[in-house]
């Protein structure tokens, strides 16, 4: 299958390696094209997993991992385009794909965060009438670190990805061309439910605001290893079921894999399998410096993700003191309006919908239900 990896994140990185090895024939867009050329240049990539090291040749006459600078000749090339970016890159880049999408291409968002609804308004005001189907999920399907320009460390894979589409009319086609890239996606009922499966909203706003005064006294710390303790596993649990929450008052059925399972040693396996956050902590990775003004953690997970959470769950009338006060500590600590600025109801003009009308959003599209 032909596929193209949008970004050059660790989980971009991670997602252009594991499918090319599996056979696809794969395109790695990035728009750094320093860094493209520089790899182009090195000729391989040097990965590390379960399985050991190896190299894997890149860029070269014959390999199914190319290298691309050209946005428009990646789309134009893909089946499916995989965008394990940041939530945060959503915006910009949306509009850049908006006139670029064709007709039948499926696009995968590990997380998503709801953007498969920012990416249809980008296509609905570029005036394009393609259909694609949007795929989000609760995870990256990768627990990845890049080490510089070509050395990448894999510890996790995901074995589960609950995984919604946008507009889940289009799911059966979706989910035909997501399980040759992706065995271990799971169906959902809508791309909101799959919204509703994120878990960096649950584990990392918890762990930086809990966790900040080691990240602002320490030159690097761990949150997953350290700073993981009773307490604040007692606060993660309180803000999963607040998730859960929301998720069963919109009529989601479980399994919610609430994120209990995840630190798990046995019972319902979670996303990444059984044991996967000692190897988390075991890879040593994620000790790192963490900004509490520009970290992903609190821009993305807790700006974009937490004010996701609390404004579906104020449209559901579904409480969420937990969601909030972790709201209202991160904006005095970072010194923004996370809810303002966040990934909102009311910011994508969904608020004023009732019931009926999202559910036909969620299933038929964009322009058929706002069009009413």
């Amino acid at each position: 299958m032909n596929i193209s990896v949008i970004g050059g994140g660790h989980g971009c990185y991670a997602a252009a390696v594991e499918l090319a090895e599996k056979g696809h024939q794969v395109r790695l867009w990035r728009r750094d094209a320093q860094a493209l050329e520089q790899l182009q240049r090195i000729g391989h990539l040097q990965v590390c997993d379960y399985r050991g090291e190896r190299q894997l040749s890149v860029g070269q006459p014959g390999d199914c991992l190319q290298l691309c600078s050209d946005l428009a000749a990646a789309v134009d090339h893909a089946q499916l385009l995989v965008i394990a970016l940041p939530s945060t890159s959503h915006p910009a880049l949306a509009d850049e794909l908006a006139p670029l999408l064709q007709q039948g291409q499926v696009v995968f968002l590990p997380p998503g965060t709801f953007g498969s609804l920012v990416f249809a308004q980008a296509m609905a005001t570029a005036g394009s009438h393609a259909e694609v189907a949007f795929a989000e999920t609760g995870t990256l399907p990768y627990l990845a670190r890049k080490h510089g320009a070509e050395r990448l460390v894999i510890s996790g894979y995901a074995t589960r990805l609950p995984t919604g589409v946008f507009p889940s009319r289009l799911s059966d086609a979706a989910f035909a061309v997501l399980r040759e890239a992706y065995p271990s996606v799971e169906p959902i009922e809508d791309a909101l439910s799959g919204a509703l499966m994120n878990a960096g909203p649950i584990i990392h706003p918890p762990l930086i605001l809990m966790n900040a005064g080691p990240l602002e006294h320490f030159p690097a710390w761990d949150i997953h290893n350290e700073g993981t303790v009773p307490s604040i596993r007692r606060v993660t649990s309180a803000l999963d079921a607040e998730r859960m929450a929301i998720r069963e008052a919109l009529g989601y059925g479980a399994p919610h894999f609430p994120l209990a399972d995840h630190y798990a040693s046995d019972g319902e396996e979670w996303m990444y399998g059984r044991g996967a956050h000692g190897k988390l902590t075991d890879s040593g990775d994620w000790r790192e410096d963490i900004d509490l003004q520009t970290h992903r953690y609190m821009l993305e997970d807790t700006r974009l993700g937490l004010s996701f959470l609390v404004s579906v769950g104020r449209w559901a009338q579904v409480p969420t003191p937990v969601a909030q006060g972790l709201l209202s500590l991160a904006t005095v600590v970072s010194g923004i309006d996370l809810y303002a600025q966040g990934r909102t109801l009311e910011n994508l003009g969904l608020a004023h919908l009732s019931r009926e009308q999202m559910t036909r959003l969620l299933s038929q599209g964009l322009v058929q239900d706002l069009a009413s």
